[in-house]
C-alpha cells in the first residue's frame, strides 16, 4: 500500500503534557509573579514568558535557543504555558544573556515555592533522615570556546557544576554553574548556605547531609554543624552529616597500623586471601568554642589473593572511611549500616545523568557563563516539574505498564505523558484533548488533569 503525506486542518499536538508543566510554572512556581515586578520590560515580551518558553523546550528535551522556532506559530503550546508571546531565537538568546544574573537570582529560589506549593512528597530513608545529597559533577563541553571552560577532574574539557538533590525522589534544591578546574570543596560553603535552609523549608524530619571524600574539610563540616545547631535551637529537627573520608598525607598507613594493633578486632573473610574489617573512632569536632563528639567509620581490606587468583607476594591493602555525626555504636547505628547509608548516596548519579541527557544540557547552548549558569536554574524548574508529573501520574495502577519503581526517570515521564499526543477541539469555553482508545496513559493523564484541577488561561 502507498503512503501519502498531506497537511491537514484538524487542530492536533504531539505535546499534550504542556497543560501540566504549565500548571506546574504559573500555580505552584507562580513565575511571572516572582519575575516580571522584578524584572519588568518597558516593551516587547515579559521576561516570564521567554522563562516559560525555554523551560517548556528544556521539558521537552531541548535545550538549543533555535528550537524555539517550531513552537512560535503552535497555539497549543502558547496557551499550555500561558504565555502572551512566544519568543524568537534571537529574542530568547539576547535577553537571557541581558538578565541572566539577574534572573538566576530570582530562579534560583523558585523550586522551594515550587515544591511546597505542589506538596511534593520528600521520602525519608528507613532510619528516619531525609538525604540532601551534594556532589559536583563534569559537563563535556571540549572543543568550545565557551566562557569558563577548563580541564575537569575527568580529563576533558567542560564545566563541574553543583547539585543538591533531597529526598528519595531526589528533589533539586539546585544546581549552580562552575569552571571545570574548580575544586569541589571551593566556595561550596555559599552553596550550603543556600541550600540547607531550602531542605529545611520542605522538610520538618531530620535531614542527613551525604557528600564524598572531595568535601572532607572542616570549614564545610562546621558550617553543616552550625546549621544544625540553629535548626534545633529553633525547635527543629536535626541536621546530620556523612562525609566520605579524605586520608591525605599518611592517614591510610595510620589506620592500618591501628586495625592490625586491635586483638579484639573482627575479621571477616568473603573469600580466599580476602580480609574485611569494620571498626569505628570517636572524633571530636570544635565548632565556636562548642565541642561536638563524630564518629568515623573505617573499613580496612587486605588483600592476598587478587579478584583474578593470583597470590601476592605482598599483600595489598584498602582503606575506606566516613565521618558521620549519626549516633554509631550501643545505641544508635552498627558501621555497616553507616558504610550502607553512604553507599545509597551513589543513586545522585542518576540525577546529574537526567540533567545531561534527558534534558539535553551536556552541552550548554550559550557562550556566556552567566547565561549558562541561569539556564541551569531554569533547568531546575524543568527536572523539578517533571519529577511532580511523574510521581503523580505514572507510579499508580492505571498508570502505563512500566517495571516497579519509587519515582519515573525523566525521560520517561517524556515519553508517556509530555509526547501525548492529543486532538484539540474549543467549545463554551471548555477545551477538549482527544487520546486515542487505545492509549495508554489515557487513565493517568486524566488523574492528573483532574486531580491538579488543570486550567488555562
Amino acid at each position: 500500500m502507498r503512503i501519502k503525506v498531506v497537511q491537514t486542518s484538524r487542530n492536533l499536538s504531539g505535546h499534550a503534557g504542556l497543560v501540566a508543566l504549565g500548571h506546574c510554572l504559573n500555580h505552584f512556581a507562580q513565575l511571572p509573579a516572582a519575575i516580571d515586578p522584578k524584572l519588568p520590560v518597558r516593551a516587547g515580551i515579559a521576561n516570564s514568558d521567554v522563562v516559560r518558553s525555554y523551560v517548556g523546550l528544556l521539558a521537552l528535551g531541548k535545550s538549543d535557543f533555535d528550537a524555539i522556532e517550531n513552537y512560535r506559530q503552535d497555539g497549543f503550546f502558547r496557551r499550555s504555558l500561558g504565555l502572551r508571546a512566544v519568543p524568537s531565537s534571537a529574542t530568547l538568546r539576547q535577553r537571557l544573556d541581558e538578565v541572566g544574573r539577574e534572573l538566576q537570582t530570582i530562579t534560583d529560589e523558585l523550586p522551594v515555592a515550587l515544591l511546597s506549593r505542589a506538596s511534593a512528597p520528600v521520602t525519608a530513608l528507613p532510619m528516619g533522615h531525609v538525604p540532601l545529597d551534594i556532589d559536583v559533577f563534569c559537563m563535556d563541553n571540549s572543543g568550545t570556546r565557551r566562557e569558563g571552560v577548563s580541564r575537569t577532574y575527568a580529563g576533558y574539557d567542560g564545566y563541574a557544576p553543583i547539585a543538591a538533590y533531597l529526598g528519595a525522589e531526589g528533589w533539586c534544591l539546585g544546581l549552580e554553574l562552575r569552571e571545570g578546574k574548580h575544586h569541589s570543596a571551593m566556595e561550596t560553603d555559599y552553596t550550603l548556605e543556600r541550600v540547607l535552609p531550602r531542605a529545611a523549608a520542605l522538610t520538618q524530619q531530620p535531614v542527613l547531609v551525604r557528600m564524598d571524600s572531595g568535601f572532607d574539610s572542616h570549614r564545610l563540616i562546621a558550617q553543616i554543624v552550625r546549621h544544625g545547631a540553629a535548626r534545633k535551637a529553633a525547635g527543629g529537627a536535626a541536621i546530620d552529616l556523612l562525609v566520605k573520608w579524605n586520608p591525605r598525607r599518611n592517614g591510610a598507613a595510620k589506620v592500618i597500623e591501628l586495625a592490625q594493633g586491635k586483638e579484639d578486632l573482627a575479621w571477616n573473610e568473603p573469600r580466599e586471601g580476602k580480609r574485611v574489617a569494620v571498626f569505628s573512632e570517636p572524633l571530636v569536632r570544635v565548632v565556636d568554642g562548642n565541642k561536638y563528639t563524630h564518629t568515623r567509620v573505617y573499613r580496612v581490606i587486605e588483600r592476598r589473593i587478587d579478584k583474578h587468583g593470583q597470590r601476592l607476594l605482598i599483600p595489598t591493602w584498602q582503606v575506606d572511611g566516613w565521618e558521620t555525626s549519626l549516633p554509631v555504636g550501643e545505641d544508635g547505628l552498627r558501621c555497616e549500616e553507616v558504610i550502607g547509608l553512604y553507599a545509597d548516596h551513589g543513586t545522585h548519579e542518576q540525577f546529574h545523568s537526567e540533567f545531561k541527557t534527558d534534558l539535553d544540557l551536556e552541552r550548554l547552548p550559550s557562550g556566556k557563563f552567566d547565561t549558562n549558569d541561569a539556564v541551569l536554574s531554569l533547568a531546575v524548574l524543568a527536572y523539578n516539574s517533571l519529577r511532580l508529573i511523574g510521581q503523580h501520574c505514572l507510579l499508580g495502577e492505571d498508570a502505563p505498564v512500566r517495571h516497579p519503581g519509587k519515582r519515573r526517570r525523566l525521560r520517561t515521564v517524556m515519553q508517556e505523558i509530555m509526547y501525548l499526543a492529543v486532538s484539540i477541539a474549543e467549545h463554551a469555553r471548555l477545551m477538549v484533548l482527544g487520546l486515542v482508545h487505545h492509549a495508554s496513559a489515557y487513565a493517568a493523564f486524566r488523574r492528573l488533569v483532574e486531580g491538579w484541577r488543570i486550567r488555562l488561561a
